[in-house]
């Protein structure tokens, strides 16, 4: 691939255990293949989205949702002149410390750690390819380099900004679920084109599929515009970025890390649809009636076993209880709340739902059936 001057190149990145270089692969390849194989990532599948896992075969899971990420990703870095491997392993690995039942699960970890140094999912993705994740025998964690670490966190180090790579896939984010989303509350007929009459985005996406395809049944149109939707992000993305790196007058990769802003951006105008789009999914989608009813129960499996395991260390797996007051990776002892913690994120929703049955947390006769 062609790389700008300013994209960021798997020479100008190190790792914390130094290995031979690869004759084949380079360094950003090789963090790749350690993403996509280890466990953290096949866990994805059974991970909430916004529909339950496997309820409709059709339906996004945690995993293809960061499959898609990484296509948009990868596709975006390619026309920018960006390190596409780069973009596609920070892509695949972005999600790996969500923990199950979807945004709920982060709300109620953050709830529930607030006291014991915090949650954050892409702080617990940092945390699993550095701690939790331990497939060699020399060191613990995957021994990611530098750069992919930095950009999965998602914030920049000290005083610099992160490579251009690690904001694409923020926005790469925001464009795969927004429209996976739609797509999928469409199919399930949580939301209908009625409700997104005064959208203007999908409007545009709609009058595109319309003028495209004249005389196409209405399920297509609709499958057409949703992808319409996407297409409309993406262009806009890759124009308003090129627009703003030149602007900034930006030639190297130290520019990059220079800048006081964020260069990849969309435009003001479909910035602001955007927005509107996913106001009206948070409200129509995400606070579904189907969504609160899964929510609730979600929410009692995590705090019931998060309360059992705080009252008995034994609850927990001998692997993870042993960890109790063992050095971490900050070298300080680590916490049965960081354990607890660690264990409950890794979960599946399935998984979950499974040691909520088999845990006697609460009389058996008050257990309400989580799913």
């Amino acid at each position: 691939m062609t790389l700008a001057s300013y994209a960021a190149h798997p020479d100008q990145t190190t790792r914390v255990f130094p290995e031979p270089v690869a004759a084949d692969r380079n360094a950003f390849q090789r963090d790749r293949a350690r993403v996509l194989h280890c466990s953290a990532f096949r866990r994805l599948d059974y991970k909430t989205q916004v529909f339950v896992p496997h309820w409709i075969d059709h339906f996004r899971t945690r995993l293809t949702h960061s499959l898609e990420v990484a296509q948009v990703a990868r596709d975006l870095a390619r026309m920018l002149g960006l390190n596409e491997d780069l973009a596609e392993t920070v892509a695949l690995a972005h999600d790996l410390g969500h923990p199950p039942f979807g945004h709920v699960g982060e709300v109620i970890l953050a709830e529930m750690m607030a006291d014991h140094g915090g949650f954050e999912h892409n702080l617990q993705s940092v945390r699993i390819v550095e701690w939790l994740e331990h497939p060699y025998p020399e060191f613990r964690g995957l021994n990611l380099t530098d750069l992919t670490r930095e950009c999965i966190a998602g914030k920049h180090h000290a005083d610099l900004q992160i490579p251009l790579e690690g904001q694409l896939v923020d926005l790469a984010d925001e464009i795969a679920y927004t429209t996976a989303d739609l797509e999928d509350a469409l199919a399930a007929h949580w939301l209908t084109e009625a409700d997104l009459a005064d959208e203007p985005l999908w409007q545009r996406a709609q009058a595109m599929a319309a003028e495209r395809h004249p005389g196409a049944r209405d399920i297509h149109l609709r499958i057409r515009a949703t992808k319409n939707v996407m297409a409309i992000l993406c262009a806009d993305l890759r124009e308003a970025s090129a627009a703003t790196i030149e602007a900034a007058g930006v030639k190297t990769f130290a520019d990059v890390r220079n800048q006081s802003a964020r260069l990849i951006r969309f435009s003001d105008t479909a910035a602001g649809e955007l927005a509107s789009l996913k106001r009206l999914l948070h409200k129509v989608v995400y606070q579904h009636a189907n969504v609160v009813f899964h929510t609730d129960r979600a929410e009692t499996c995590l705090r019931e076993l998060f309360a059992a395991y705080m009252a008995d260390a034994e609850k927990l797996p001998p692997r993870y209880a042993q960890r109790v007051g063992t050095p971490g990776l900050d070298g300080e002892p680590q916490t049965l709340p960081r354990v607890a913690c660690d264990f409950l994120a890794g979960m599946t929703d399935r998984f979950c739902q499974e040691q909520y049955a088999v845990l006697d947390v609460i009389d058996e006769d008050e257990k309400p059936y989580c799913w």
